[in-house]
């Protein structure tokens, strides 16, 4: 490939392959940056890498397509069009829940949610204008502060977070917040299982992401042909294209750091490769942990990490079946107990007698997963992240049976197990030792009122000068496009610095 030569001097390296990253080195790529990124793995992605087990794909983590408009915008800042790299399909219905009593087809049409809510609660389909209403408002004020970095204290005060206050609910859950809409336990529950996205209980998750549900309603949920996965792989292709250099199987040993300030990457085979600015899209904790030299951290160094809050887990089965499954795209399938099921999540640290799970069966939309007439079944359950009381070597065999038993009898998929012809877990451990995930929480540091905005791990990382921060541990969360926001957020911040001229659909730098 014959590399571009930067039209700015400034060199930057970026650690990590995921999608933040990605997205910060197309986007300083197509600015002129010299760009070169370095990922541990043989694939990119990070936990929106692809998973192949013969014949079957999997995308490794993400699979909800949210806000997609902000995918195309990052695509356009970085010299590309998504449609051009991507096949997008719109999902309706979105998914369908199930709980032991009855089912909802979640559709973004609001006149057919109302009727499969009016089935299911005669008489409450109105309040889902109420709910729509109310956090439209809630998403137009807030919209515009996760698009802003938080790098001073005064950030704080900045008018579009002022404005935005009143529509915070400051002190109230989302669960409260959905059950003042709706007033029924159930269908309140319907609406805030999204908090499971930032790996929170609804009843412990800040109010002001009850516009989760509001979010997927007004703007839809989208799969792409081949996987989510192949969101990564485009951005590389874009990246390249722009001049970005990206380097597989190249594992990053540590930071080169002279006093406070980042001066490189030391790589694993020895090599010392020194840049202007270094941007960090691995596990926020992991890195601070596993990537710092020691003395340099103080608010992050590694006895203060284990004073935060962080994200539950996920035990993760990948199927590859020999038949085709009577299935939506998505289901989530609720335990009848949801409550203690969360709180033994969250709370307790153990593994719940009946558990919530989410099965993906992609290849009813797309056929490039699996071979005629089989299925790529992908299924999660929320678990207790490694900080919890589970020991994952002696329970994960036991803990495979539950969940194919409840899979089969939740889904109805009859002799389940002996369709299975390619299987692959991933528990917390291996989230932590195969992934670098710290603590095994994969959805990174809990979203608490602390931990957010300035609270949170900045964009321009507050302990190391030089250093940017992308990905789901630092702002604006996670989920794949507050992720890409963080890029974005990173590119707008570097291109300033250097007085950079550029053009952004994000004003807020």
């Amino acid at each position: 490939m014959t590399v571009r030569a930067p039209a700015s001097p400034k060199r930057i390296a970026v650690i990590g392959a995921g999608p933040g990253g990605l997205a910060a080195a197309m986007i300083l790529a197509h600015r002129g940056f010299g760009v070169e990124v370095f990922e541990a793995k043989d694939r990119v992605g990070g936990r929106n890498a692809s998973l192949e087990l013969g014949p079957y794909r999997f995308d490794v983590g993400p699979t909800f397509l949210m806000m997609k408009y902000i995918l195309d915008e990052v695509f356009e800042e970085g010299g590309a069009a998504s449609a051009d790299y991507l096949r997008f399909v719109r999902l309706e219905p979105m998914y369908r829940l199930e709980f032991d009593d009855f089912a909802l087809r979640c559709f973004s049409d609001p006149a057919k949610i109302k009727r499969e809510i009016a089935q299911a609660f005669p008489g409450s389909e109105q309040r889902f204008d109420r709910f729509h209403a109310g956090e439209s408002k809630r998403f137009a004020h807030m919209a515009p502060c996760l698009q802003q970095p938080y790098s001073t204290f005064g950030s704080l005060f900045s008018k579009n977070l002022l404005k935005a206050l009143p529509h915070l609910s400051l002190g109230r859950t989302v669960f409260q917040t959905l059950y003042r809409y709706f007033g029924h336990e159930k269908l309140a529950l319907a609406f805030s299982f999204q908090s499971k996205y930032l790996g929170m209980s609804a009843w412990e998750c800040p109010a002001a992401f009850s516009m989760l549900g509001y979010i997927e309603y007004a703007f839809g949920v989208y799969h792409t042909m081949g996987g989510l996965s192949e969101i990564s792989r485009a951005m590389s292709r874009v990246a390249e294209k722009e001049g970005a250099r990206i380097h597989l199987s190249t594992p990053v040993k540590s930071l080169i750091v002279e006093g406070r300030t980042a001066k490189g990457v030391l790589l694993e085979n020895g090599e010392k490769r020194f840049y202007d600015d270094v941007i960090i899209n691995a596990d926020f904790a992991w890195a601070m942990e596993n990537l710092v030299p020691g003395g340099v951290l103080k608010k992050y160094a590694p006895e203060q990490l284990k004073r935060k809050r962080f994200s539950c887990s996920t035990f993760m089965m990948y199927l590859g079946l020999d038949t085709m499954c009577d299935l939506p795209h998505h289901t989530i399938f609720m335990a009848r107990d949801y409550r203690r099921n969360v709180e033994d999540i969250f709370n307790r640290g153990i593994l719940s007698d009946e558990i919530s799970f989410y099965v993906r069966n992609a290849s009813v939309t797309d056929d490039t997963l699996a071979p005629t007439g089989h299925s790529a079944l992908y299924v999660l359950v929320p678990v207790p992240n490694l900080r919890g009381a589970v020991d994952w070597e002696e329970t994960a065999p036991a803990f495979r049976e539950r969940v194919l038993k409840a899979v089969a009898a939740r889904a109805r998929l009859r002799d389940l197990e002996r369709h299975v012809r390619a299987e692959k877990i991933i528990t917390p451990a291996d989230w932590l030792q195969d992934y670098s995930v710290y603590a095994g929480a994969t959805f990174n540091l809990a979203h608490t009122i602390p931990q957010m905005l300035y609270f949170r791990p900045r964009n321009k990382f507050e302990e190391i000068d030089n250093c940017y921060l992308v990905g789901g541990g630092t702002h604006p969360g996670s989920g794949v496009p507050t992720i890409l926001e963080s890029g974005r957020i990173a590119a707008n911040m570097l291109s300033k610095r250097y007085g950079l001229p550029f053009t952004s659909h994000n004003k807020q730098v």
